[in-house]
């Protein structure tokens, strides 16, 4: 039995394609670098959405419905106690929602959001929340919520780069969670809620934030080697690279530096940052030759968020605001299937004596 179902095919989908081997994500037909650089937030939803609810209609639709969920989602904000760390907070909220199987409710979940992840950050700070504003759109009300000021469009553009770019990356740890659960019939609210769980994990959703911290100990590029060697000697993993499907890089990975290039004033991060990116690689192929432990989504994820203005200990959360159209997809391609999902176990423990 393979470790971790390892080599399990475990569901079929028209969602998503990783193909680890070759480097390359494809998303309903569209390849990830070309998805995030052209679609918004809302087409991304629509286009991950559509054939798994029959009263989805166009996109524009969609844009409002998102900016009225993103309005009631607000409402709730101030039944969720404080003290809780970003996603505690979003899932908190989520389970204040409705919980069935329907596009409103889908809908819900993603309107609500970046409402919910906003609030947890700005009472993180001893800030009041700000109330979403419906007419922007998604990734721009995001920013806005952070700040109380409209965000430039080449920010909401980088930020919609993001949560496009994440959206979906086939039957991935929190992925699966939320398929399991939405085959039991237990509704949206309860599958994305389980996603969320998972993505918790420090094993799936906690990498880029480590990957600032790692370059804030490396603090100049003369640091790297020295740095990069000792924590090898320590055997600590460095952040920010090395995946379980990809065995060559993640084509993520470029779809975000590209993105954050975008950004005014981020080329002397970036050159930092590749500096850093040339040196680890070359260590970690002199100590593993016989592994591939190439550059993944967490490295460039970590940049873009903090260039957007998001703290470290957010981004799983803001990772979930991408995710939640994915998971909810995933759902409803599994409540389609008709089937719980119940797979088998080998016993391996005492057998009792035969009498």
């Amino acid at each position: 039995m393979d470790s971790g179902l390892e080599n399990i095919v475990a569901a079929e989908t028209v969602l998503s394609d990783v193909d680890g081997q070759n480097g390359r994500l494809v998303i309903r037909g569209w390849p990830v670098e070309l998805l995030s650089a052209s679609m918004a937030f809302e087409d991304t939803a629509h286009l991950l959405w559509e054939g798994f609810f029959e009263d989805l209609r166009d996109v524009s639709s969609l844009g409002r419905q998102l900016g009225e969920a993103r309005e009631a989602a607000f409402a709730i904000v101030s039944g969720i106690p404080d003290g809780l760390d970003s996603v505690s907070f979003l899932r908190a909220g989520w389970a204040l929602l409705p919980d069935d199987e329907s596009l409103e409710t889908a809908i819900r979940l993603a309107g609500s959001a970046p409402v919910l992840t906003a609030a947890a950050i700005r009472r993180g700070r001893g800030e009041p929340p700000i109330a979403p504003n419906a007419q922007l759109s998604q990734s721009a009300d995001f920013l806005h919520m952070l700040t109380g000021k409209v965000p430039h469009q080449a920010e909401a553009r980088a930020l919609d780069a993001y949560l496009v770019t994440v959206c979906d990356h086939g039957l991935n740890a929190s992925t699966f969670a939320a398929r399991v659960v939405a085959s039991t019939r237990a509704g949206l609210t309860s599958a994305a809620i389980a996603g969320i769980s998972a993505l918790k994990g420090p094993l799936h959703g906690g990498a880029p934030g480590p990957v600032l911290d790692m370059l804030d100990a490396i603090g100049v590029p003369e640091n790297a080697e020295r740095w990069i060697d000792e924590a090898l000697a320590r055997n600590e993993r460095l952040m920010g690279f090395g995946h379980r499907v990809y065995r060559v890089r993640d084509p993520r990975a470029d779809a975000l530096k590209t993105a954050l290039a975008r950004l005014p004033g981020t080329s002397g991060r970036i050159g930092f940052a590749e500096h850093i990116e040339r040196a680890v690689l070359g260590r970690l192929a002199e100590k593993y030759p016989r592994r591939t432990l190439e550059t993944n989504v967490e490295f460039y994820t970590a940049l873009l968020l903090e260039a957007l203005g998001l703290p470290r200990e957010a981004f799983t959360a803001v990772f979930a605001c991408g995710r939640i159209i994915g998971w909810t997809a995933h759902a409803r391609e599994q409540i389609g299937e008709g089937r719980l999902v119940r797979p088998r176990s080998v016993y391996r423990g005492p057998v009792p004596e035969a009498a």
